[in-house]
């Protein structure tokens, strides 16, 4: 049967350019003569109800714009298999036939399972400042984020030369160090503290005494938060070296911003790609670009774990350094 009517939703986290990518999936739905219900507030609005039919005009003037104009949020309810009826019951009053979840690796991980035990075909856009989705290259909102913190690199590196200081930075990254990479590299920072890596103070203690020794005034060490608290490891290292060293907490400012070109240029690609698949009948799958095409891969492959080769990262920012 034809589609008539989709749904579209942003879940989790923010991440910049999910705006965008709304747009493109509202106006390339209803250039195929499809209607478009939005969904306020992820799974929660899905539980209560919370709908708003969308036209070509409600999604003006947002492309360029951070957060995201749907809302998002977490959502325990949806966990249980009363709120998993009630959003298929939302569903099913609304005649709403195919839905689109922008977000990251739990978003999939509920839309997957959602929509196999009610049936409903579900693709998902891939919006996520941690690049968290496995088999792709690059989440939405990714590339802004990392330039976000580097802003901030960039301007804590001058204070950092000026006092002569160390200077540890704390970047977003629960489970993965993928910020935390790209930031410490592309910033010229002279060490990272990821989740996949054991930490090894000591050595890194080291390094910061033998090159104070040889005349270096500064150094700025990146940390992811899953990998440990930028406080605590700033404490560590003054106890560890008698050098005066202090913190940065960058937080919630990595989510939200102006999209970068790269941001918005892969949100309405993907969002145009996430319709056609729905189009064409295919569920239970995430798009994405890999190696440069336009692809998709499976919701069960999307949420795996996605691996770094943080070896060759780590290794190329101590050459640097």
């Amino acid at each position: 049967m034809p589609l008539k009517r989709i749904g579209v939703m942003t879940t989790g986290g923010d991440a910049p350019g999910m705006n965008a990518a709304i747009r493109a999936v509202v106006r390339f739905a209803i250039y195929n003569k499809l209607e478009v219900m939005g969904v306020i507030r992820g799974w929660w609005g899905l539980i209560n109800e919370e709908l708003k039919l969308l036209d070509h005009r409600s999604v003006s003037g947002i492309i360029n714009a951070g957060g995201t104009v749907l809302k998002t949020g977490r959502c325990p309810q949806f966990a249980t298999k009363e709120g998993q009826d009630r959003a298929f019951n939302t569903i099913k009053k609304n005649a709403i036939d195919g839905l689109i979840v922008i977000g990251g690796n739990g978003s999939f991980t509920a839309a997957h399972i959602f929509g196999n035990k009610y049936n409903v075909p579900c693709i998902g856009i891939p919006a996520s400042i941690d690049n968290d989705v496995n088999g792709i290259d690059m989440t939405i909102g990714w590339d802004t984020a990392i330039n976000t913190a580097l802003a901030a690199i960039d301007n804590i590196r001058d204070t950092a030369t000026s006092m002569e200081r160390v200077f540890v930075v704390e970047v977003m990254g629960r489970d993965s160090g993928s910020i935390a990479l790209s930031v410490a590299l592309a910033g010229g920072c002279e060490d990272v503290i990821i989740p996949e890596r054991k930490l090894d103070l000591e050595a890194i203690c080291n390094d910061i005494v033998q090159g104070n020794m040889k005349g270096k005034i500064s150094w700025i060490i990146v940390v992811a938060e899953g990998a440990g608290s930028a406080a605590d490891i700033a404490k560590k290292i003054t106890e560890m070296t008698s050098l005066e060293t202090r913190t940065v907490v960058l937080g919630h400012i990595q989510r939200g911003g102006r999209p970068t070109a790269i941001s918005r240029d892969l949100a309405l690609r993907l969002g145009q790609e996430a319709v056609n698949r729905l189009i064409n009948g295919e569920k239970d799958k995430a798009v994405g670009f890999c190696c440069g095409k336009v692809t998709a891969v499976d919701f069960a492959t999307a949420i795996q774990k996605k691996e770094i080769k943080f070896e060759e990262w780590c290794h190329l920012i101590k050459v640097l350094s």
